[in-house]
């Protein structure tokens, strides 16, 4: 640990919600000195520029890369636009926090060699008591479990209408992975070597060449079985702004389930509210605290983002040391989710690891 702070630089490449979000955070911390963003969208990024108060904006991250100033970086543009500016920022050797997934192709995933990855469930109080008890050994050795994750429509009609190329993106691989990366964490040495998957699209195939749902089983080298299911085609409706999650874990001593619907507050209201990655006019109810980064409240966003990002600042900082996920564990969640992909089309088993080339088969 470091006595004292180092002062930061930090570049922001993509300005949509979670770039703001990141920023406004960062604009709070007393180690950064100087904040500098790239957006596309000249007109967001002047907006977004306004409410951190940066030093600096301009719509090329090369340019913003290229500034003395810079010691840092955070990757928040669309999930398929991650590799650009990561090999940009690997190229300028400054640390990264990079969104999740680390990319969605899994050549060019493992391009990639030093950043911390974005999932920001590592940083609830509900996940980190989870994974102190398997990790204290209170269940014994785990030899099962199993995640369910349903998740409004909304986010995945907004990740399809985002892409020219639907093959490149899948709830597994976008979302699924937050569940995965989860389990994974608390199933740390264990090794899987086989998984078996299959998917449906009525809903979204037709519309968007899209896939709704994917349920899969992994297989460890010991026999531990991970069974995991992840829907993003729930009706719009459907009262969880975004993600909802239950998991069980078996062990030879113990079981731990944890119910992460956010059933326990639930809004009802005449007039809509502004809930989630991407707010209908007709959803008047909602499962508040659904929306993975966060809340804002008091002016304020408040939750796992905020905490993981002012983690990671200060990792950067002060030389301390956070749970965020290494860019080798990114990795690996991409591998997984891509293997499950093959194997629903395919529609037979695959042996992992999967290779880069394997992996294009996937798309």
């Amino acid at each position: 640990m470091k006595r004292n702070a180092k002062g930061i630089g930090l570049a922001i490449i993509g300005c949509g919600r979670v770039g703001l979000f990141r920023g406004e955070v960062a604009a709070r911390h007393p180690a950064v000195e100087w904040i500098g963003i790239a957006e596309l969208n000249h007109n967001r990024g002047g907006d977004v520029a306004a409410r951190i108060s940066a030093d600096f904006v301009t719509t090329s991250h090369r340019e913003l890369l290229a500034r003395p100033e810079v010691t840092c970086a955070i990757i928040a543009t669309d999930e398929h636009l991650h590799v650009e500016p990561i090999l940009a920022a690997v190229e300028c050797g400054v640390p990264m926090l990079i969104e999740k997934p680390l990319a969605t192709d899994l050549a060019q995933s493992a391009r990639v060699l030093k950043a911390i990855i974005g999932y920001t469930q590592r940083f609830r109080r509900k996940w980190l008591a989870g994974k102190e008890k398997v990790r204290n050994g209170a269940l014994g050795d785990v030899t099962m479990v199993t995640s369910r994750a349903f998740m409004n429509r909304l986010v995945a009609i907004d990740n399809y209408k985002r892409t020219n190329d639907p093959a490149t993106i899948s709830p597994m691989v976008i979302s699924g992975t937050h569940a995965l990366d989860i389990v994974m964490w608390y199933l740390e040495g264990k090794q899987p070597v086989e998984c078996y998957a299959r998917s449906v699209d009525k809903v979204l195939g037709p519309l968007y060449q899209g896939i709704d749902a994917t349920a899969g089983m992994i297989m460890c080298a010991d026999g531990t079985i991970y069974h995991l299911n992840i829907s993003w085609a729930l009706p719009v409706t459907w009262p969880g702004a975004v993600y909802s999650l239950e998991v069980g874990i078996n062990g030879t001593h113990g079981v731990l389930t944890i119910d992460d619907t956010h059933r326990d507050m639930v809004l009802a209201v005449s007039a809509p509210q502004a809930e989630g990655y991407a707010p209908d006019q007709s959803r008047l109810v909602d499962f508040l605290g659904s929306y993975p980064p966060g809340d804002m409240a008091l002016g304020e966003l408040r939750g796992p983002m905020r905490e993981e990002t002012d983690s990671w600042l200060n990792r950067v900082s002060l030389g301390l040391s956070t749970q965020a996920a290494t860019a080798a564990e990114a990795h690996n969640r991409l591998m997984l989710t891509k293997a499950l992909d093959l194997s629903a089309k395919l529609k037979q088993p695959v042996k992992l690891p999967l290779t880069p080339e394997q992996g294009l088969a996937a798309a």
